[in-house]
């Protein structure tokens, strides 16, 4: 084989193994958000409340926050050829448990089913996120982790988008399997793209030094506290955008849903771009993107504080939506070049842990701030904390 047809050879290998990925990781994020878009079917069917509702997406937050550092320990000493496909398996039993359970009335075993489908995206994403850094060349890592990245996003609007569609003809416990089962392409895709593939992260598993080294890593604690803080403004904004156009603003229901999920979605696109702008416009430094990330998201999230113009609003919801993804989207492939390849897993869910951590507790604090002095205190402490984004990204190390 010619070394042109070598190059072209691991061009493919590389895009099947970033495409399968992102397949999976997409289809575990529209299993995650799918309950969210038929909330009133699954009151009505299981007589619950809106908090408990709310519990069947937030449990999976939770789970994800309890368990990625666990995951990323075990990802390291693992193949990421069985543990992907195993995560891949336990979705597809988690959507099946789940709409047994929703078509008999159960809640606690359908919250149950929830943190089963909480472990298997954890490890989708962990593992995810660090074979495409570690498989990617270097001058292309963060736009390719970006790219991943833009998994969520794009699950988060397939889910919305497409489990009113099933709920319609099947009955909303079927949008549990269906959203499942989206992944099975994209694991077909994997295990080709990998097959007979060794990577860093396959490699000989740290040491406990090395796994202690890296929670004293001052760089690598840093960019787990961006990820926290730009979590925070992203689920802030996510839940509580469409009751402040609502009560605030005074339009309809619809088009405050309308807006609000423009926010997400810009997402797809800048979250790849926070790499590439990494990669040719700053020459592979990290840091000023980072910087630029919580610049451009203070002045807009300050916006919604001197506006209520719809023109206006769309303007702020675009730039918020996608200078805090710009920042989603490096960090990820950042972490792993402030630390050893060794622990490059462990480092990603640690970053992952604390992230969702955040979007954790966000909407939670949040809504106790607006419930007891309304909307504009709230919007002056998200502009506080993206503005503690930027002192933290100027302390951020600088990658390699």
């Amino acid at each position: 084989m010619s070394e042109e047809e070598s190059a072209g050879e691991s061009r493919a290998r590389i895009v099947a193994l970033v495409g399968g990925l992102f397949v999976v990781s997409a289809a575990a994020a529209a299993y995650e958000i799918a309950p969210a878009s038929v909330t009133p079917l699954v009151r009505e069917s299981l007589g619950i409340g809106p908090a408990a509702a709310g519990w069947l997406v937030s449990v999976m937050f939770a789970t994800v926050t309890v368990t990625s550092l666990p995951a990323g320990v075990a990802l390291d000493r693992v193949s990421v050829r069985l543990a992907v496909p195993a995560a891949v398996g336990a979705l597809f039993l988690a959507g099946a448990w789940g709409y047994t359970a929703a078509a008999a009335d159960a809640y606690w075993p359908l919250v149950a089913s929830r943190v089963l489908g909480g472990l298997a995206y954890v490890v989708v994403w962990n593992a995810g996120a660090t074979v495409v850094g570690v498989a990617v060349p270097g001058e292309m890592r963060a736009t390719a982790v970006g790219a991943f990245t833009a998994s969520a996003p794009a699950g988060f609007a397939l889910g919305q988008f497409g489990a009113p569609l099933v709920a319609d003809p099947l009955g909303w416990p079927a949008v549990l399997p269906a959203t499942a089962a989206l992944a099975v392409p994209g694991l077909v895709a994997f295990l080709v793209a990998t097959r007979g593939q060794r990577f860093e992260v396959d490699a000989d598993p740290p040491d406990r030094a090395a796994v202690r080294r890296l929670f004293l890593d001052r760089g690598a604690w840093t960019l787990s506290v961006l990820c926290f803080l730009a979590f925070s403004l992203y689920l802030f904004l996510n839940s509580w955008l469409p009751s402040y156009l609502v009560e605030e603003v005074g339009v309809s229901l619809a088009v405050g849903g309308l807006l609000t999920a423009v926010f997400p979605a810009v997402g797809i696109a800048s979250r790849t771009m926070g790499g590439l702008v990494s990669d040719r416009l700053f020459g592979g430094r990290r840091r000023p993107v980072a910087v630029l990330a919580f610049a451009l998201t203070a002045p807009a999230v300050a916006g919604f504080l001197l506006t209520t113009r719809i023109p206006l609003l769309v303007g702020l919801v675009v730039v918020a939506g996608a200078a805090v993804q710009l920042g989603i989207g490096l960090v990820f492939s950042y972490v792993v070049e402030v630390v050893p390849a060794s622990v490059g897993t462990t480092a990603v869910s640690m970053l992952t842990a604390v992230g969702l951590f955040g979007a954790f507790v966000a909407p939670i604090g949040a809504g106790w701030v607006i419930g007891r002095a309304g909307y504009r205190p709230v919007f002056v402490v998200a502009t506080v904390v993206a503005v503690l984004g930027i002192l933290v990204a100027l302390r951020a190390p600088e990658a390699g």
